[in-house]
């Protein structure tokens, strides 16, 4: 009796699970999303941001984990969702792998250097950036073309960081320690980056060593994010998606 009640709520359970669920087996725990992140991004720079990069990750787990093949698209969308889905938690993942890339800045960099450092780490995916920040700007669903939030975020988020871990005494003017400021800087840098590499870092150094007049054309919070806005709308036309 006791084997018949067990069989009826092994049954009761499967049948309570979404049929999508159902249909997936489940993973190896040796697979975790976590973890097969962090082997992809490396790959981002041959593969791009996409859901064979994710797929080929476990191509380089240890050898006592080898895998012969790719995952399935079905396992990757088990793993970490469907279509772009996925391409965006690869891209996240490896924005969040530059700021880490910013915390490990050497004692005593400037501003200046910590921002060039975070633009040599765009180097080896440049050529697929276009495409990876048009994911992050098209919303799933909104009545809106373009969603300025992620270009924000991101450009915020590398002026927080390169703000917290320099300490460049020399900097006499006060508008430095305006993140606006420090976000437009970099924001308008990556752009040029993306149109012309070769001269991303002297552009870099223009606007930096042109401050004064930079700082008049950036007085006011609003302009800030009109201006990191449109710059990532120019990142996402160059793409061609759009």
């Amino acid at each position: 009796m006791e084997e018949k009640d067990k069989m009826k709520t092994d049954r009761r359970f499967s049948s309570d699970l979404p049929e999508f669920r159902r249909s997936v087996p489940s993973p190896p725990l040796f697979m975790s999303s976590a973890r097969l992140l962090r082997l992809a991004i490396p790959l981002v720079s041959t593969h791009g941001f996409t859901r064979e990069a994710l797929a080929r990750s476990v191509l380089t787990l240890p050898s006592s984990e080898a895998h012969s093949e790719p995952l399935s698209d079905t396992a990757v969308t088990a793993l970490f969702g469907e279509g772009d889905i996925a391409r965006r938690i690869l891209i996240c993942a490896w924005l969040d792998d530059g700021l880490r890339h910013i915390q490990s800045a050497p004692p005593r960099s400037t501003l200046k250097q910590v921002l060039r450092a975070r633009l040599e780490f765009n180097e080896p995916v440049l050529h697929h950036l276009p495409e990876a920040f048009s994911i992050l700007a098209s919303p799933a669903k909104s009545v809106f073309l373009l969603d300025p939030r992620p270009a924000l975020q991101h450009a915020a988020k590398i002026a927080d960081e390169a703000c917290h871990v320099t300490t460049d005494m020399s900097l006499q003017l006060a508008w430095y320690a305006q993140r606006g400021s420090l976000a437009a800087i970099y924001t308008a840098s990556e752009l040029h980056q993306l149109t012309s590499p070769e001269t991303a870092y002297e552009f870099l150094d223009s606007l930096f060593d042109g401050s004064s007049s930079l700082k008049s054309s950036f007085d006011e919070v609003n302009l800030f994010s009109s201006y990191i806005s449109k710059s990532w709308a120019g990142i996402v036309k160059s793409s061609g998606v759009f």
